[in-house]
């Protein structure tokens, strides 16, 4: 595969990055089904924020398509879909099955298909490698080959696609070669070859799943802590002075990553007649911590002898992580739910929130600034413009010293905040 063409298959958080590095190096066809996201990335604009418009000027050898017929020439097959969970909290394969549909019907002979999506283990060889072969007409490891490198991009944080390790792998040693030749060309770190892909799978889903956990019980320590009468930060300040203390805090876990990778290893676990306890229960404790800060507000309010449907409460960040405007599996949106179904008012700003996709959740709330005097402010996700919050812009938001702060990441450290308000964190 000297001259390699390569077609990444889902231009969303993951798949434009990857698109971009690999448009460097070879040609490059960017593929997705959306055409106003082509539009936009033709214009060489990122609605998401990973991608600047040096990162497209430097990727010249690339072509944004929506178009299937683009993908005929293409020796490489990247799938960056999304993964995500029906209601019971089952995988939903349909952008998975449908993506590999979509390459089988291109696909030829000695072509290589690279999933990078996160799945369960044996997910790639049970699912996809038969859709590959029925709609193909091809044989695995005979006419065609398939690997697996689970992605690791972490929005919002900053790092670089070429500085994140990876793992590779593939369905026999020659393309688990080839994989790994390919990405150590946009690669500047680890490049790691697993034994199989199954291992692969596993690795990245664990990823997550230990991270979820490790929260969830940030978060029931933050629970007990509360019933305790004492600050969970200053209890976690105090532990970490010991060397090999983890040092995990409480928080809002939402997204398309950690709070939903989970139930693909448990499900295939169930698959196995095995029931997982701590996975679950991790999960669990995450799930309802939205809820929990709403009503926690809400008894805080109803002590003031304040009347519900005349307070006013600001909310600033909707999205389910700082710095990023993914409203996935955001935990904000469940403290919008209970605090609407009380009939507060609300103000909700997000500087990076798309207004269309907010409402899409809550169609009679507009995301605009907080032009009024509140009750209760919320502080939900630590973007950079609110980091900028001061005592004073604090005094000036809020009514008055008897009104509540909330600063659910305990990012505010000026005592005047927390001496001088109804001060709460997790």
């Amino acid at each position: 595969m000297i001259n390699n063409k390569i077609a990444i298959i889902g231009l969303g958080y993951v798949g434009l990055p990857l698109a971009l590095a690999f448009g460097e190096k070879f040609n490059t066809i960017g593929f997705d089904i959306n055409k106003n996201r082509i539009r936009e990335l033709q214009s060489k604009s990122d609605s998401n924020f990973l991608s600047n418009k040096k990162s497209f000027y430097r990727s010249k050898k690339i072509k944004f398509s929506s178009n299937t017929n683009d993908l005929r020439d293409a020796n490489i097959y990247i799938i960056t879909v999304p993964t995500p969970v029906n209601k019971n909290k089952t995988p939903d394969l349909r952008y998975l099955r449908s993506a590999s549909k979509t390459v089988a019907n291109n696909l030829k002979k000695n072509d290589l298909v690279i999933y990078e999506s996160t799945v369960y283990p044996g997910l790639t060889e049970e699912e996809c490698i038969p859709v590959l072969e029925k709609y193909s007409k091809l044989e695995l490891n005979k006419d065609f080959f398939v690997g697996y490198s689970p992605e690791r991009i972490s929005p919002g944080d900053g790092k670089e696609l070429k500085n994140i390790s990876k793992v590779v792998s593939g369905s026999n040693l020659r393309s688990t070669n080839i994989v790994y030749n390919l990405y150590k060309k946009i690669i500047k770190a680890e490049v790691y070859k697993a034994r199989s892909i199954k291992v692969a799978e596993a690795s990245k889903v664990i990823e997550n799943s230990q991270r979820d956990i490790n929260i969830s019980f940030m978060n029931e320590i933050s629970l007990i802590c509360s019933r305790l009468g004492i600050n969970t930060s200053e209890v976690l300040e105090a532990a970490n002075t010991k060397w090999n203390f983890l040092n995990f805090k409480p928080g809002l876990v939402g997204g398309h990553c950690i709070s939903v990778d989970p139930y693909y290893l448990s499900y295939k676990a169930k698959k196995l007649k095995y029931y997982p306890k701590v996975i679950l229960s991790g999960r669990n404790i995450n799930n309802q911590m939205g809820y929990y800060v709403a009503n926690i507000l809400l008894k805080k309010l109803q002590k003031k002898n304040l009347k519900l449907s005349e307070c006013v409460v600001g909310i600033l960040g909707v999205t389910y992580k700082e710095n990023c405007n993914d409203l996935r599996e955001s935990k904000v949106l469940d403290i919008i739910k209970v605090l609407q179904k009380a009939k507060v008012k609300l103000k909700v700003y997000d500087p990076i929130v798309n207004s269309k996709d907010f409402n899409k959740y809550y169609p009679n709330l507009k995301i605009k600034k907080i032009d009024q005097k509140l009750d209760a402010l919320i502080v939900a996700v630590s973007h950079k413009e609110f980091l900028r919050l001061n005592y004073k812009k604090i005094k000036n938001i809020l009514k008055n010293e008897n009104s509540i702060f909330m600063d659910i990441k305990s990012i505010f450290n000026d005592k005047r905040i927390k001496n001088k308000f109804d001060y709460w964190s997790l």
